[in-house]
């Protein structure tokens, strides 16, 4: 006998994305369930109430910084809920954290990519199997230890669309080649670029704009390097995915790269590449992560360049008509006040040539190699020389916020150290 299964999202804005990925899984591989979305713990609780299915399987994604929110959300809609639902949470944090995802209260993280782990677990709840048997999961064993199942695979990124019937950024590139020590996308999704064929982006605008859609934006970690295995962009590739797509959109379609939600590096900003842009985009802004003023921090972080092709990024940028967003971390591990000073040098020459900074400050994400790392101090002689370039308007970011969010991060890592046990089941 196949138990019905009830699906309920906490849906958030802020991972609206993955989820859409997970549930377009599901529906792309005809797996029975009944699907509730609460936009609040209080809806979320209401549904799993009003459920009538056998089980109740509750999905939970956010990142490192919303952990502990969400931990507290979790403990009302059990509440409100009476204990009622089996709770996994996914994502880049359950991903590098399983055990705190397990204390914190979830019966279940997801471990990786969740497409092939959402479909086995609910076929699995569907069918009474063992959930040691479902790929990409932490369970909790009788001692309170969050014990693996067996990885969930790395898939060519056709095998599942990005949404059904949802409109979205199409996911292009998974994974990512440069491995910076402070981004947690390649630890989870791998050092090598997988990249979604034309093809299958081409039916995702078709069914958007038979919708009604007419903006169509991407997701990938670096936009010039569609198509390309290695460091050196394909710009034949990238030409072949913008007139693809432009030939499925309507006249007054656009087509937005290089903005958000995804960004360019800065040395492949080059004169041919901002002329095949121009043809085929709507935006006028590009996002460019420079990170650092410093050549010793951008070494240290394994960003893969120095500071000399951020300033040529942005002068060719704005040549060819595009403002350039450049993002900036303070407070990096090793940094000092001298790393920070060609920092703010940097971001205010690059103001004056017509860029806008985004201010980030460095949080030692779970998962990644700077995950232990101690932020450097940021002293008040910095704080005053980004907060005057806000004034001016040369900048914008939630660097205060991101402050905080490093601390608790930074005490979290202690509490639960790298070396921590692992055990798998089976």
């Amino acid at each position: 006998m196949v138990a019905d299964v009830s699906v309920v999202v906490r849906y958030r804005k802020a991972v609206t994305y993955g989820v859409h990925a997970l549930l377009a899984a599901l529906e792309t591989a005809k797996v029975e369930h009944d699907l509730r979305l609460g936009t609040t713990p209080e809806e979320t609780a209401e549904h799993i109430n009003a459920s009538e299915a056998d089980r109740v399987l509750v999905l939970w994604s956010f990142y490192s910084p919303d952990a502990e929110a969400m931990a507290a959300e979790l403990a009302t809609v059990k509440a409100l809920s009476g204990g009622r639902g089996l709770h996994i949470a996914g994502g880049v944090h359950a991903t590098a954290e399983p055990q705190q995802v397990i204390d914190a209260g979830w019966d279940l993280a997801g471990i990786g990519e969740g497409e092939s782990t959402i479909i086995a677990l609910v076929r699995a709840l569907q069918e009474d199997q063992p959930l040691t048997t479902v790929p990409g999961l932490a369970i909790k064993d009788a001692d309170g230890v969050a014990l693996r199942t067996r990885p969930a695979p790395q898939l060519p990124l056709d095998t599942f669309p990005s949404f059904l019937g949802r409109k979205g950024p199409i996911e292009i590139t998974r994974g990512c080649r440069y491995t910076c020590r402070f981004c947690q996308t390649p630890f989870m999704f791998g050092g090598q670029f997988r990249h979604r064929s034309v093809a299958s982006v081409r039916e995702h605008v078709r069914g958007m704009v038979d919708r009604g859609l007419r903006d169509i934006r991407f997701i990938t970690p670096t936009s010039l390097s569609y198509g390309s295995p290695g460091p050196d962009p394909d710009l034949g590739a990238v030409e072949e995915l913008l007139a693809g797509v432009k030939e499925e959109l309507p006249p007054h379609g656009r087509v937005f790269f290089g903005s958000f939600p995804s960004e360019v590096r800065p040395e492949h900003v080059t004169p041919e590449a901002m002329r095949l842009l121009k043809r085929y985009v709507a935006n006028d802004n590009l996002i460019i992560g420079a990170q650092s003023g410093s050549d010793k921090v951008l070494a240290a972080s394994g960003r893969g360049h120095d500071t000399s092709p951020v300033r040529d990024a942005v002068r060719i940028a704005v040549e060819h008509g595009f403002r350039p967003n450049v993002d900036f971390i303070f407070g990096m591990p090793g940094e000092d006040e001298a790393d920070q000073a060609a920092s703010i040098r940097l971001a205010a020459d690059l103001a004056d040539l017509g860029a806008r900074i985004h201010t980030h400050t460095f949080m030692p994400l779970p998962g990644t190699p700077w995950r232990d790392a101690e932020p450097a101090f940021i002293p008040l002689t910095t704080m005053r020389e980004l907060d005057r370039l806000a004034q001016r308007g040369d900048a914008y970011g939630h660097w205060r916020k991101q402050a905080e969010h490093s601390a608790r991060l930074a005490e979290t890592a202690k509490a639960y150290p790298r070396r921590a046990r692992r055990r798998r089941t089976g």
